[in-house]
């Protein structure tokens, strides 16, 4: 078998060319490929410098990722690291597109580093729980101090090849990659220019104030609660100033890695890492089915959820008409907008006049007529099943054939939606999470009806605006809202039963999510549940519990934050939630009028209550096919409801757990309480039966 490693003679220079599509990954063939190539390289006399670069799109995006919690066959990626770096003749590294965790480790045991301006480099593994394992938290801060490495390491994200060369990342941008870097090799050997090796010095290691450390370390505690991967980083880059040698530092680096390998954060965050790219398939979907062509967008409201979809559209270049009843309303919109992307170019995330470009490609109007034209049109008005009928019997007579007919309800029927139309093979559930600029969740809904073509355009035009777009079937409130039904209901009825709601949100906050369920039920504004659930008390099953605390809440003029109070008090000015002794007095009075005798609720209780109810809502969901798979499940509560992604989502952390643990736990709930909601999904049931977890699930 030929090697993916190939070395082609360019004069005087060896080009070694990694060949392993799509991203040039560092398999074991790579890896092996690359010693190889060096080592004939060096020992052939013609050759007087070496360039090392990617073919195809990329450079070397990383690791494999199929190699992933397998053993590590030789040689591994420290020993071909310091091959080239203990090469006798000048070795330069060529970047285009990526040099990402492994690539950019590999470019640095180069000598020099050469790319050309539109490519990008990073040490992304802290999303998936790691640290750069082959020397990265060690040579990075030389080359480019320990602020810059800091920055790199522990947040994962891309530096563009300009910036790396401001840093020293980079010695030179070309502007054609092959030639540029062979034209470099050729000067550095015509001048005998020194061979750099990155490990044999200090460089800006002694540049660094001692503090930084401590105050990354506060930083971290703050934007990744109780997440294990960026302290390490810290301690890995500190162990780069502190130790005595380069190999001392890269022993701690090891150690630091292997703690982290072994830890469950890390098999969650690369679960979740697999899962982005799991839930884009859809299994049921013949073979070859094309999406329509997305060019022209229309969004019917300007409205909080409407301004935010049509953003993501005009942030990647697709113009949008957003239709709205009156021009009053489009202005406030659109100011909105405005405020929006100004504020973003004000944080440094583009340019000023990128403000006026996004703007010109959103198109203002009152008249359906002008957006006859758009291939896709995504209603975004008030939840109320009548309106969104109306609206849609409008659309059918207004779009073109073939145009998408969406809808952003969170919890409405999607065939009774696409029963307004005589199109229903278009219509289809587009759930945007808000704000809809920001959240990276698009839960697509399909009908009943709903064709292959349009259920493809929209898991396509999820990717094509950066949202990770999950499918769902059609029950009311699909994955996420129907599971979080049970899971506020158990909050609720944890405070009839003695907590306060303090208490929950803390322990919910201290498990890793963003907010416990009151504050973000303040967030939202009470007013919006109290709506859905005065709908829902009309069919409400009769002995099925129901706590109207909430409901109280809302009839006192309390809707959360906007109203200045709500399930907590809020300060002009302070969005933090503070206990409300009236709030007290009325659980107090609430219960006693409902019979119920409070007691001391333990956090253990409350954690399993509200996530368990989770856990079985989402086991049933999967027995009725809402859910094609227990990630899709977990990507959605990762994305759109902030459940901590160090834990994997809802159906990771049973399986964590262990499954037999939590069916024991749910059957208790389900005898002390008597609630329907606590009876045992049969799945769970199946599974523990089996010896299995959700992991082992299959259609």
């Amino acid at each position: 078998m030929s090697s993916p490693v190939v070395l082609e003679k360019h004069g005087s220079i060896g080009v070694i060319l990694v060949q392993n599509p799509p991203v040039n990954a560092l398999s074991q063939a790579v890896r092996q490929g690359l010693a190889d190539r060096l080592a004939e390289a060096i020992a052939d006399d013609d050759i007087k410098g070496v360039v090392l670069a990617g073919d195809g799109r990329t450079f070397i995006a990383g690791a494999d990722i199929r190699e992933f919690g397998k053993p590590m066959q030789a040689p591994d990626l420290n020993s071909v690291i310091r091959a080239y770096e203990e090469s006798p003749k000048p070795v330069v590294a060529a970047i285009h597109g990526t040099a990402l965790g492994g690539g950019l480790e590999t470019a640095f045991a180069a000598h020099y580093r050469v790319a050309v301006a539109k490519s990008f480099v990073g040490l992304p593994e802290v999303k998936l729980g790691l640290l750069p394992g082959a020397g990265g938290t060690q040579r990075l801060p030389r080359v480019a101090g320990v602020k810059t490495a800091l920055d790199m390491i522990t947040s994962g994200d891309m530096v563009p090849a300009p910036k790396a060369r401001e840093a020293g990342i980079v010695d030179e941008i070309v502007d054609d990659l092959i030639p540029g870097a062979v034209a470099f090799a050729e000067k550095l050997v015509a001048e005998g220019a020194p061979l750099k090796v990155i490990s044999a010095g200090r460089g800006k290691l002694d540049e660094a104030d001692p503090a930084i450390f401590d105050e990354y370390r506060a930083q971290v505690a703050k934007k990744a609660r109780g997440v294990l991967a960026p302290q390490n980083c810290i301690a890995a880059v500190e162990a780069a100033v502190k130790a005595s040698s380069f190999e001392d530092g890269l022993k701690r680096e090891r150690e630091l890695f292997a703690e982290l390998m072994e830890s469950p954060q890390r098999a969650a965050q690369i679960h979740i890492f697999f899962g982005e790219r799991e839930v884009a398939k859809i299994p049921d979907l013949p073979k070859g089915t094309e999406a329509k062509k997305i060019g022209k967008v229309a969004i019917i409201g300007c409205g909080t959820m409407g301004g935010g979809i049509a953003m993501n559209f005009a942030n990647v270049g697709i113009p949008v008409t957003i239709v709205e009843n009156e021009q009053a309303a489009l202005d406030r919109g659109f100011g909105i907008i405005r405020k929006n992307y100004e504020n973003s170019a004000k944080r440094g995330r583009f340019p000023m006049d990128e403000v006026e470009k996004r703007m010109g490609r959103l198109t203002p109007t009152t008249s359906y007529d002008d957006i006859a034209d758009a291939d896709i049109v995504i209603e975004a008005v008030f939840e109320e099943m009548g309106l969104k009928k109306e609206i849609f019997a409008k659309l059918d007579q207004v779009m073109k054939p073939g145009a998408v007919l969406a809808t952003n309800t969170s919890t409405l029927d999607i065939d009774e939606i696409a029963s307004a139309t005589k199109r229903p093979e278009d219509v289809i559930g587009t759930h945007f999470f808000s704000p809809a600029n920001v959240m990276r969740l698009l839960e697509n809904v399909r009908g009943e009806k709903s064709s292959p073509e349009t259920i493809q355009t929209v898991m396509d035009m999820g990717k094509k605006i950066g949202k990770v777009a999950v499918l769902a079937g059609n029950c009311h409130g699909f994955i996420g809202n129907r599971m979080l039904h049970p899971y506020r209901r158990q909050a609720e009825f944890l405070v009839e039963e003695g907590a306060q709601p303090e208490d929950i949100d803390r322990v919910i906050y201290d498990f890793g999510f963003a907010m416990g369920p009151f504050a973000m039920g303040d967030l939202a504004g009470l007013d919006v549940g109290y709506r859905v659930r005065q709908h829902q008390l009309k069919t409400w099953p009769q002995g099925k519990r129901y706590s109207s605390l909430g409901d109280k809440i809302v009839e006192m003029g309390r809707h959360g934050q906007k109203t200045g109070a709500g399930w907590f008090l809020y300060e002009e000015g302070d969005r933090t939630p503070k206990p409300d002794p009236v709030i007290k007095e009325l659980i107090e009075k609430h219960a006693a009028e409902a019979g119920l005798k409070r007691r001391a609720v333990s956090d253990e209780e409350i954690l399993e209550r509200c996530i368990y109810a989770l856990v079985n809502e989402g086991a049933k969901i999967l027995e009725e096919g809402i859910a094609i798979r227990p990630v899709d499940i977990d990507i959605t509560y990762v994305y759109g409801y902030a459940f901590p992604k160090h834990r994997g989502g809802p159906m990771h952390y049973a399986d964590h757990v262990g499954l037999d643990k939590v069916l024991a736990r749910i059957r208790h709930f389900h005898e002390i309480s008597g609630e329907d909601e606590w009876k045992p999904a049969k799945l769970i049931e199946d599974l523990v039966a089996q010896g299995k977890g959700f992991k082992d699930f299959t259609r």
